[in-house]
């Protein structure tokens, strides 16, 4: 998944809506168990047919239900499905629904099923990342306007049963169908038409349903009674802030003003847990931070010039030093915590020191043709997030170590503006991240696949490598499976297309009166397991 952080089009910092004002800000004077979520920013689309940021996808999971649902840990657990049928050659799988309705009362089918998936590959929905579904037959080609949606291999065999067929064995389709591809209400979007997300027309299947809406200051969620599972159900009302200024976020975290924020700055580790240790919670994250070179970019077309620029960087001290210690340094491009990650694949001077990691990026630049008579000049693009802001100055003098003739610029951009520069080519190099849609290796090694397109920034890419990753995708056996993802991953690496800089940690700040949070690697936590203290809720 594209991560894109703080986009341009918000501007403004959250307003706080303290409980003392939740009737002014449009909140009942009543509203039983309620929990104040911070979200880091204002969600552009709350469509489960075209959310793509994870902060988009978050409130998108308490309103919508697939066949599989997140568990608190963020792993799958079945959803609207009670029961699923694999095929021996695992292409076919058959889910019979629960009974279950939308929050108007209609009952959810198998036919909403189908439509939901056909709606999200639609090109005429104008989703802007849908290869999270591209296992399912022909919604690749779907997408790419090549086929039509009827042509798609899901089908109502009956209201209550779905057949999914699928392009390649897929065993990690829950982690896929626990968070993309949710069945969608063809009556109100035909009703409605691209109004049906408005509040007073919205109708959900997920746990919550939205009862306000106010741009750059919240949005209120209600327990849904039509939800499946509403018994189970704990909070009665979910606010989420757009927390755009982390710093502030923080201090309302502290202070009470809001129960949990999904970040704060790897900076203020230390102070936190210093001043607030109770609400620090961190672990080993999925994300990869890491930097492009554009290989159809001179002279980053030479492989020698970009494994120069990788070994000059002290990935070590960037990790322990400059981000505190809960980030990773990277030499690979899978993170832990991925099932089926292959094992023996990393960077070759990883454990090198660092004046012998210098000396051969000098040599190898030198052989390139780059000297005092011939400075190595290029730029840098950041996004000011993530820790960059602190990390690229770090970056640029590794570079400079190399040899004084080594001169790299760096210049910031604002992530939208970022990242439609890098998928338009309109870079040299450039930071990035990628967090992987799915739990299996292919959800990070799919984006350099010759038929990844605009998602591929880097433009590397080998009939070879394709070679390997399909065969991994039609393999059933696990550990055959696992060489092949080893091969390509290793082979990506050792074009130094990009350069793995850090694995970043998953930072929440999470207050003790919030029952039900696990801080997971996927950052997945639904509204719906959680509860307070005060409300019996179990720690």
């Amino acid at each position: 998944m594209r991560v894109f952080n703080r986009p341009p089009w918000v501007v403004l910092a959250a307003t706080a809506c303290l409980s003392a004002f939740l009737s002014a800000c449009g909140g009942a004077p009543d509203e039983g168990v309620a929990i104040h979520r911070g979200n880091r920013l204002e969600p552009g689309m709350l469509d489960p047919a075209k959310a793509i940021i994870m902060d988009e996808r978050t409130i998108v999971a308490d309103l919508f239900v697939g066949l599989y649902e997140p568990l608190a840990d963020g792993t799958p657990r079945l959803g609207l499905a009670e029961s699923v049928e694999i095929s021996d050659d695992g292409l076919v799988w058959t889910f019979s629904l629960r009974e279950a309705n939308w929050s108007d009362g209609v009952p959810i089918t198998a036919d909403d099923v189908v439509f939901g998936l056909q709606r999200t590959l639609d090109p005429a929905t104008g989703n802007q990342y849908a290869a999270p579904l591209f296992p399912i037959r022909n919604a690749a080609s779907i997408y790419m306007g090549e086929a039509e949606v009827e042509t798609l291999g899901a089908a109502a065999l009956d209201a209550r049963t779905v057949e999914i067929a699928l392009e390649y064995p897929t065993p990690y389709l829950p982690s896929i169908l626990m968070y993309w591809g949710q069945p969608q209400p063809r009556h109100a979007i035909d009703a409605h038409g691209d109004d049906w997300m408005r509040p007073e027309n919205l109708v959900v299947s997920g746990a919550y349903r939205m009862t306000d809406r106010r741009t750059g200051n919240f949005i209120r969620l209600e327990a849904n009674p039509q939800f499946h599972d509403a018994d189970q159900i704990c909070a009665d009302t979910i606010y989420y802030y757009p927390t755009v200024d982390t710093a502030s976020a923080e201090r309302r975290v502290r202070s009470g003003e809001l129960d949990l924020n999904v970040e704060f700055s790897a900076a203020n580790t230390d102070f936190l847990r210093e001043r607030a240790p109770d609400l620090v919670q961190t672990v080993p994250g999925l994300y990869i931070r890491a930097i492009d070179f554009n290989t159809a970019s001179e002279p980053f077309d030479n492989g020698d010039v970009r494994r120069a620029l990788s070994l000059a960087i002290d990935r070590r001290f960037i990790a322990n030093d400059i981000l505190g210690g809960d980030d990773l340094p990277a030499w690979r491009q899978v993170p832990e915590g991925i099932p089926g990650r292959p094992d023996g694949v990393g960077l070759d001077f990883a454990d090198q020191p660092m004046e012998a990691r210098r000396a051969e990026a000098r040599a190898l630049l030198e052989a390139a043709g780059f000297g005092p008579d011939n400075p190595l000049r290029f730029t840098l693009y950041y996004q000011p997030a993530a820790g960059w802001p602190r990390i690229v100055p770090v970056i640029q003098q590794d570079w400079r170590l190399i040899a004084d003739w080594v001169e790299a610029e760096v210049q910031v951009r604002d992530s939208q503006i970022h990242y439609q520069a890098m998928r338009g080519g309109d870079f040299q190099v450039a930071t990035t991240a990628w967090v992987p849609d799915f739990l299996d290796p292919y959800g990070v090694l799919l984006q350099w696949e010759t038929r990844a397109g605009e998602i591929n920034n880097t433009r590397w890419n080998s009939a070879e490598y394709d070679a390997l990753t399909d065969a991994a995708l039609n393999t059933v056996d696990p550990v055959r499976r696992a060489e092949l993802y080893a091969q390509a991953e290793q082979m990506f690496l050792d074009s130094h297309a990009n350069i793995p800089v850090f694995f970043e940690a998953t930072r929440k700040l999470v207050s003790p009166r919030i029952t039900g949070w696990v801080t997971n690697a996927a950052g997945i936590n639904q509204s719906r397991w959680l509860c307070t203290v005060e409300a019996g809720g179990a720690e």
